[in-house]
């Protein structure tokens, strides 16, 4: 899991976003509005500049406004976009306001720069309060986020057609650049807290990442126990950060731990696309952490998967073991008929004998049937477990691609292996078209790497042509490789670079070396009544890979298109 919480976007990096949109936004017209996410809407706007995407999440755990780069096209179906969509169409941009260290944001919009407002979007980031919500001329709402019904507060509740009424006033003090330092000290010294305490009960806009950034390893200690030279200290970096907030002199700084700084630091980057690369790191730390979350989950799924079929394959090699009794029943009814003169009881014992031998003997056949499908769901099963800890381990890839490799990967075992998903998928819709991993050889030959059992189908049965050459790692779970020689002559440094990324993309990417079979496209066949990506092969050729010569290669970035 990650090593920290995400750092939450608090009124420093809003004024930051803001001072740096404010130029580069304002005017501009409004084009688009669609929703990615449940929680989270893209804006897109057109300025002299060019196309700009902005980012307005109300997710608790991370609440956001940052740019974006131009999103895939996805959620603009929503009623909430479709809503953003219609009142805001033909409006321009005019104003982004924010009053005093509130995390309120209101996107104010007319016909053109100096005429009346005629729609609000008001974005609200406070934490798992968060919200945004679309105004009309009047400040009534006309579409939000999320509605605050009476039962859940009493203070503030919000539904549509009621007039916007702004967040409870902030407790404590405005922080005023011209405060003395004896008077700011006097404040923070009136009660005996930890400093981090006093910084929040006494000032406005401290947020836990701030004032760790201002108090450092003070942040627990009593007030009343800090020296005079620590005040000292600490009073510089506050005026520091207020200055920082008067002047607008932001730069963004990345930190480990899944932090950032805006202020107090080394002007050596370009500030210009400040809330672009903040937004690119949202994405990159969210797609990151569900990248996380959904390994777990298909790890846990197919822990208990595998725990069910071999369960269910020892029950039945027992059974089929027990069959095996039929002969010796079958021989105990016949002494029992043999003997001079049998009983009626012993007729009767012989008859049932013979009864239980031949139900013994009908049931090998159905008994192999299931070991044979425990079996082959177990396969199964063994390979998903290659797929799930290649696209773990692949950190040479992105995370968004990643994530869309495990989601598919995820669909496709429930569809395979869920039972009930199997009853269910009789009425879905057909299933997209598999995107499996295109890599650039030496000789500029496209090679496909099947991250996933129906990938594996796709490049090896169904998209393969007469001359390319399939590679598998010899009798070990894991990818296809196909280099698609059907386009070019193929030399020997795409041999051998396909027959790495076999032994990489396998359950055997832990040895130095690994045999590899290599074997032309049109000797695979498909085996009847098997799971997708399951082929048998006449002949081939078996040649060495390196796992980690290929992986050096994709950190390297030499094979991505």
């Amino acid at each position: 899991m990650a090593s920290a919480m995400l750092q939450l976007m608090d009124l420093t990096a809003l004024r930051a976003v803001l001072s740096d949109l404010r130029p580069r936004l304002l005017p501009s017209r409004f084009e688009k509005a669609q929703q990615p996410a449940p929680n989270t809407l893209q804006i897109g706007f057109r300025s002299l500049r060019g196309m700009a995407w902005l980012e307005l999440s109300w997710q608790a755990d991370a609440p956001r406004l940052v740019q974006v780069p131009p999103p895939e096209r996805q959620g603009a179906g929503s009623t909430l976009a479709q809503q953003f969509q219609h009142s805001l169409r033909l409006l321009a941009l005019v104003d982004l306001y924010q009053d005093g260290y509130e995390r309120v944001v209101e996107f104010r919009f007319a016909s053109r720069p100096g005429e009346a407002i005629q729609r609000v979007v008001v974005l609200e980031l406070m934490g798992r309060h968060s919200n945004v919500l679309l105004l009309d001329e009047q400040r009534r709402v006309i579409a939000l986020g999320r509605q605050v019904r009476d039962h859940q507060s009493r203070i503030r509740p919000i539904a549509t057609g009621d007039v916007y009424g702004p967040p409870p006033p902030l407790q404590g003090q405005p922080p005023q650049p011209e405060e003395s330092f004896q008077r700011w000290r006097e404040r923070l010294e009136l009660i005996p807290v930890s400093l981090k305490k006093a910084l929040q009960q006494t000032y406005q806009g401290m947020s836990p990442t701030l004032v760790e950034q201002l108090a450092g390893n003070l942040m627990t200690t009593p007030v009343n126990h800090i020296q005079t030279s620590e005040w000292e200290q600490l009073h510089l970096s506050w005026c520091l950060w207020l200055k920082c907030l008067a002047q607008e002199s932001f730069c963004l700084q990345f930190e480990p731990n899944n932090r950032y700084r805006l202020w107090g630091t080394k002007q050596n980057e370009s500030a210009g696309d400040l809330s672009l690369r903040l937004g690119r790191w949202y994405r990159q730390k969210l797609d990151q952490r569900s990248l996380e979350q959904v390994n777990e989950e298909v790890n846990q799924r197919l822990k208990r998967w595998r725990l069910k079929e071999e369960t269910c394959l020892i029950d039945q090699q027992q059974r089929l073991q027990a069959s095996a009794n039929s002969s010796n029943l079958q021989e105990k009814a016949d002494a029992l008929l043999c003997l001079r003169k049998p009983s009626r009881d012993q007729v009767e014992q012989a008859q049932k004998l013979y009864h239980r031998a031949r139900k013994l003997r009908r049931s090998v056949s159905v008994l192999q049937e299931r070991i044979q499908h425990h079996e082959q769901r177990l396969r199964l099963i063994e390979g998903s477990e290659a797929f799930l800890e290649d696209l773990r381990m692949a950190s040479w890839q992105d995370a968004a691609p990643r994530l869309s490799a495990l989601q598919d990967l995820r669909h496709e075992l429930e569809e395979l292996l869920d039972q009930n998903q199997q009853t269910k998928g009789r009425r879905r819709k057909q299933a997209p078209t598999p995107q499996p991993l295109e890599l650039i050889g030496p000789g500029g030959l496209v090679l496909q790497v099947g991250r996933n059992h129906r990938q594996n189908d796709w490049i090896s049965l169904r998209q393969a042509r007469n001359g390319d050459l399939w590679f598998h790692a010899q009798e070990c779970p894991g990818s296809h490789v196909v280099l698609k020689a059907s386009c070019g002559l193929a030399d020997e440094e795409d041999l051998q670079l396909a027959t790495d990324l076999a032994a990489h993309f396998s359950r055997a990417r832990g040895n130095s070396h690994v045999p590899v079979v290599m074997v032309p496209i049109d000797q695979l066949q498909r085996i009847p009544g098997a799971g997708p990506g399951t082929v048998r092969h006449r002949g081939g050729e078996i040649r060495w890979g390196q796992p980690r010569r290929a992986e050096q290669q994709l950190a390297d970035g030499q094979l991505l298109p």
